[in-house]
């Protein structure tokens, strides 16, 4: 019983010592790398890459195997750093922080109502389904 009262108060201080900002920052970096396989964004990236800066069909062999190496890794990651978010060391394994996208490709705002201010007009800017290709209709941009 009194290993139980150690071991609480030794999570209670660890908890209390961490501060706010550090695990909270690690859980939501954690949760958006741990998604990294349904998303995609190293495996479309690194076959871009590798198609512009070698071939087209590099893109598609190496890049492929490439981004499936950089996809597995980032979600494993995000396993780990949602784990252990509320113990210190609150770097971020892996940069960019939240993963890449093609450089021909940058998600925007979704088009939802939390973020449209001029909704009450009927129309507003954003991404529609930004999860799918081909979907970037946005008003505003110019």
């Amino acid at each position: 019983m009194r290993f139980f009262n150690y071991a609480v108060l030794a999570v209670t201080a660890v908890f209390l010592s961490a501060g706010c900002a550090g695990p909270q920052q690690k859980l939501g970096r954690g949760l958006t790398n741990l998604t990294e396989a349904g998303r995609l964004g190293e495996l479309r990236h690194s076959m871009e890459q590798e198609a512009i800066w070698n071939s087209p069909e590099e893109g598609v062999s190496t890049g492929f195997i490439r981004g499936v190496g950089r996809t597995a890794k980032r979600t494993l990651v995000g396993a780990y750093e949602v784990a252990t978010f509320p113990f210190p060391s609150y770097d971020p394994l892996l940069y960019p922080e939240y993963g890449q996208y093609p450089d021909n490709y940058r998600p925007n705002l979704l088009s939802d109502s939390t973020f449209a201010t001029d909704g009450t007009l009927g129309f507003s800017g954003g991404d529609i389904v930004p999860f799918l290709p081909g979907s970037r209709f946005r008003v505003f941009d110019y």
